[in-house]
């Protein structure tokens, strides 16, 4: 905040799954319903900020930000705040994506400068500390434990959702709450559509090929992500076509992601790898993950930060085919090394079936 000569800053949190990291990250409240502001004046105690309908949501006993505040609408009250303190430049961490509305239009209408904070904010907290790597660890082995869930579960003739729900039991049972983005790539014949989903009603068939992304936050509030490719039939030519390239380009992104490297150049080599072989990718490569799902910095191709020991990110290229039809998908998460990162799952990537389950510890 020093640095970028803003006199207090707005951590800007809501209900939607992974944008309601940073409040708890800022302040210890954990964001039941509706949204919440964390308020962090450069030379003052911070304040929680809450709209006036949210006084009974949420246990204001465990968040360790003291000073609470009630506001029929959070955004006039922080504007009244920002004009009393005389501050001239307020940086808002959520600006484009998460802060709602009638609060924007109160606070432009201050005589102050809205200054974006994403970037920088993100950026404070890239490098994980031992305390934090404890919890990604331990969110790991909860997704690890749901996978097994649902492995065991996995046979043709179930819906999309029958097949996710006992990993789902899982997930919660061990403290993830409402933190979860479990969503599904799916198709027949040996091949997944390239769309992700809600999983639904949809039966399985013999030959489809369920590609489902389980994305959790633990009790301690870090996410992690993970996905394999579940089928119990035989894969198209052109899905295995495309399997063929994974173990070569998740290793070679596994040796660049290290210490000094920057995260557009992790992000050319997988692509690169997959161009090589005749196929493109969907969309970036990976992100920084922590409290909040999706954080700076990003693996893509604009992306020209230096990565740095213990960073943690959720590495998923989507290979699409050349008519954008079909795709194969896969999700790992990784911890930045001197020398190369770690994959903190010790699941191999492989077509999996439900007769795998058994060899399978649930353990990272």
């Amino acid at each position: 905040m020093c640095e970028q000569n803003v006199d207090a800053l707005i951590v800007c949190g809501n209900q939607y799954a992974g944008f309601e990291g940073a409040v708890f990250y800022t302040s210890g409240f954990e964001i039941v319903h509706r949204y919440v502001y964390v308020l962090i004046p450069l030379r003052d105690d911070p304040t929680l900020v809450f709209p006036q309908e949210g006084r009974w949501i949420g246990d204001k006993k465990k968040p360790f930000v003291q000073d609470k505040v009630w506001a029929e609408v959070p955004g006039r009250w922080l504007r009244e705040r920002a004009h009393d303190a005389g501050w001239k430049r307020v940086a808002v961490y959520g600006l484009d994506y998460i802060m709602a509305v009638r609060d924007y239009r109160e606070l432009q209408q201050g005589p102050f400068e809205l200054v974006p904070f994403d970037f920088h904010f993100d950026m404070a907290r890239a490098v994980k500390s031992g305390e934090e790597l404890v919890e990604i660890r331990d969110s790991m082995d909860i997704i690890h434990q749901g996978f097994r869930a649902l492995l065991e579960g996995f046979a043709p003739g179930k819906t999309e959702a029958e097949i996710m729900a006992p990993a789902v039991e899982v997930f919660f049972a061990r403290g993830a709450g409402p933190r979860m983005m479990n969503i599904v790539l799916s198709g027949a014949n040996g091949e997944a559509e390239a769309h992700f989903k809600v999983p639904g009603h949809r039966r399985v068939g013999a030959r489809d090929l369920m590609l489902y992304s389980l994305e959790i936050a633990g009790a301690g509030g870090y996410w992690v992500e993970f996905s394999r490719a579940l089928i119990e039939g035989e894969p198209s030519r052109r899905t295995l076509q495309m399997a063929e390239v994974y173990p070569e380009a998740m290793d070679a992104a596994r040796k660049m992601m290290r210490e000094g490297v920057l995260a557009c150049d992790v992000h050319k080599v997988v692509a690169d790898t997959f161009a090589r072989h005749g196929f493109k990718l969907g969309h970036l490569s990976g992100h920084s993950i922590g409290t909040t799902m999706i954080e700076h910095p990003a693996i893509g191709a604009r992306s020209e930060i230096e990565l740095k020991q213990n960073m943690i990110f959720s590495l998923h290229p989507q290979v699409i085919d050349k008519d954008g039809i079909v795709c194969l998908y896969t999700q790992d998460t990784f911890r930045i090394g001197p020398n190369e990162a770690e994959n903190l799952s010790s699941i191999p990537w492989k077509f999996y079936c439900k007769a795998d389950a058994q060899g399978l510890t649930g353990k990272p």
